[in-house]
């Protein structure tokens, strides 16, 4: 039994996958893990289920038709963890996380955010930006960007999170299910703002845990010119978003 899914959105990741997999179901607490793949061309979910068979009751895979985007992805895998009971007819799973399969998030660090959950926060964020977060490989244009974007993000959100688009994190399940997935319109680095924005003014108590980042050393990186402008645009238009 398994109180903790961890959500792994996948699109192109064959270098990676079948060894995240093998990691996190190594690890001293008894992960679960969703993989929701966009239809990769690479092979990626034929890996997969390859590993279904080994790992049967720890191991699962949602098969979306075309790239439809982070965001979905993880509202897709969200919806799957909360429709999903145990043998006696109650919640399965209790905490909730999202993770990169690329390795720039170590799988090591689930441990620490569902602690981080346990002892009281109802977000845990593994956070780059906090006293002993780290990043590891990236340009030095490309850490100021994204350093310099969460400022942004805190300036006119007023959001009190150092780390605003982490995309590494522990959800407990009384968070999704209070938030409005419909209303979440977002699906790149905006989308992980509008989740931890709409967290936080729901009320909910938000933890950073920090963390090194590495930047991937396997496959190609999904980062484009048009997720930034989304989450540039995206935070004015939150500003003026009513959550309740």
């Amino acid at each position: 039994m398994s109180d903790s899914l961890v959500i792994i959105p996948t699109y192109n990741e064959k270098e990676n996958v079948e060894r995240m997999i093998r990691k996190v179901f190594s690890l001293a607490h008894p992960f679960h893990l969703l993989i929701v793949d966009d239809s990769s061309p690479d092979g990626t979910a034929t890996i997969v289920k390859s590993l279904m068979t080994e790992f049967p009751d720890q191991l699962f895979i949602e098969e979306r038709k075309g790239k439809l985007g982070l965001g979905t992805a993880y509202i897709h895998g969200f919806e799957w963890a909360l429709a999903k009971k145990d043998s006696f007819g109650k919640n399965k799973y209790e905490y909730i996380f999202e993770m990169d399969c690329d390795f720039s998030h170590n799988p090591e660090d689930l441990i620490r955010l569902r602690e981080a959950c346990v002892k009281g926060a109802d977000v845990a964020i593994g956070s780059r930006y906090v006293k002993g977060g780290h990043i590891e490989n990236w340009p030095k244009d490309r850490v100021l960007m994204s350093y310099f974007a969460s400022v942004y993000v805190r300036m006119v959100l007023w959001l009190p999170v150092q780390d605003t688009t982490a995309g590494f994190k522990c959800y407990k399940r009384k968070v999704l299910e209070r938030i409005n997935f419909s209303e979440i319109k977002f699906i790149g680095y905006a989308f992980q703002i509008e989740m931890k924005y709409t967290a936080y003014k729901l009320g909910f108590k938000i933890v950073e845990v920090p963390i090194t980042f590495i930047d991937r050393t396997e496959g190609v990186s999904k980062m484009s010119n048009g997720i930034f402008k989304e989450a540039f645009l995206g935070v004015l238009q939150m500003r003026c978003k009513k959550i309740s």
